[in-house]
């Protein structure tokens, strides 16, 4: 099949050291991946077409055929920019057949979460939030599952540091703990959703240097009444005084999207020593009111939670932070990978095709939030306006944008 394209005339100044990248930009580090590729009959480098990818995701195209389209309606400026000796930029299937069959996952994982580690003040927040996402886009005809990924993924920098395919007739479960083994925890939290509030994790945390937090739920029936016995209110028998507590409370109330939401976190250390949860100091009951303005509905929740965290190293109100920079991830990662970057409308039914695309979604959030835009969407108009600053993206080193 081929595709129409209209040649956009595109004027991008040079820079002083001219159009050659630098040593530890996103393209070197594409440049330095395995292409198992025979030299003879490969008509395109492997970092060329990983740039041209990242490039018009940065501008908003996702579907391999919007990528094929925009590069090649701007194939004159980039071929010169990218030293480009064809004179025509990769087709669609081309851009499928290099991901499917050319780049290996893990290693292209490993290359981008180097060069994101370079960004300024890369690493410098603590909570690290684990959660899972099946890519609906890789559910073939007549199948009822897909590929489902495991991220350990920093809220507050927008950085995937590792990533696992949860193999088949297996859970997250059993992913985790590689995800973990993949990240240095020496000094971080780790906080995951109640599916993976498992001893072992704990441990395999603790063990690292890091800290945890976890929820509570069905999954741990006895945990969480253990936890809510702590919390009830003390009824002394007449002529008895009431037993100590050490409940300290910290609260939020924000309004927004037609909404007030109370959050109300207390937490305790009377729990400590008198439950086999590994490496427990504090545990913690979570109370969420949210009052709909328009019609005045009101929800309520209690959810109770666990932590390896002292009430010196942190107390309910950075609990209450950490809690709540946790479920970003939600909005932070899975909603634009779904929403901004259509992951789960891309038709990707090959599993390698699949993971190595969501892992380009990944790095394309990262850039593009590490230049302090918010709003993906926004930042993708922008780059598409201005393919100069996509272009140092890819082409400089973080050091020097």
């Amino acid at each position: 099949m081929k595709y129409n394209t209209v040649q956009i005339e595109i004027h991008v100044p040079l820079s002083e050291d001219g159009y050659i990248f630098d040593v530890g930009s996103l393209y070197d580090g594409f440049q330095r991946l395995t292409d198992p590729r025979q030299a003879r009959g490969k008509r395109f480098e492997l970092a060329l077409v990983l740039v041209l990818i990242v490039l018009a995701k940065l501008a908003g195209e996702d579907q391999p055929c919007g990528i094929a389209e925009w590069a090649r309606a701007r194939q004159a400026v980039l071929r010169t920019i990218l030293n480009v000796s064809r004179s025509n930029l990769p087709s669609h299937s081309t851009y499928r057949r290099v991901l499917q069959k050319v780049v290996e996952p893990s290693e292209l994982l490993s290359m981008i979460r180097e060069f994101l580690e370079q960004l300024p003040s890369a690493g410098s927040s603590v909570l690290i939030s684990l959660d899972g996402k099946t890519l609906r886009g890789s559910i073939g005809v007549g199948r009822t599952s897909g590929v489902h990924l495991l991220a350990a993924y920093v809220p507050r920098e927008g950085i995937v540091l590792a990533q696992v395919a949860v193999a088949a007739k297996t859970n997250e479960i059993t992913a985790a703990p590689q995800v973990l083994q993949a990240v240095d925890l020496r000094g971080k939290i780790v906080m995951g959703d109640a599916l993976l509030t498992q001893r072992d994790l704990s441990v395999q945390i603790v063990e690292s240097q890091g800290n945890d937090i976890w929820l509570a739920k069905d999954n741990q029936p006895t945990l969480q009444q253990e936890i809510a016995d702590v919390f009830l209110p003390d009824e002394p028998f007449p002529g008895s005084s009431p037993i100590p507590d050490d409940f300290e409370v910290a609260r939020t109330v924000t309004k927004g999207h037609g909404r007030l939401e109370e959050r109300r976190l207390t937490t305790s250390s009377l729990l400590q020593g008198y439950t086999d949860w590994p490496y427990l100091k504090q545990v913690f009951q979570l109370e969420r009111r949210v009052v709909h303005l328009k019609t005045g509905q009101v929800q309520q929740e209690v959810v109770y939670g666990l932590t390896s965290l002292t009430r010196a190293e942190a107390g309910p109100t950075h609990l209450l932070t950490f809690v709540r920079d946790y479920w970003g991830i939600e909005n932070g990662l899975h909603y634009r990978r779904d929403k901004t970057l259509h992951e789960d409308a891309t038709r990707m039914t090959h599993p390698r095709l699949a993971e190595a695309m969501a892992i380009l979604n990944n790095l394309v959030i990262g850039l593009a939030l590490r230049t302090g835009r918010r709003n993906l969407a926004a930042a993708r108009r922008h780059y598409d306006a201005c393919l100069p600053d996509a272009l140092g993206l890819v082409l400089r080193c973080p050091a020097r944008l």
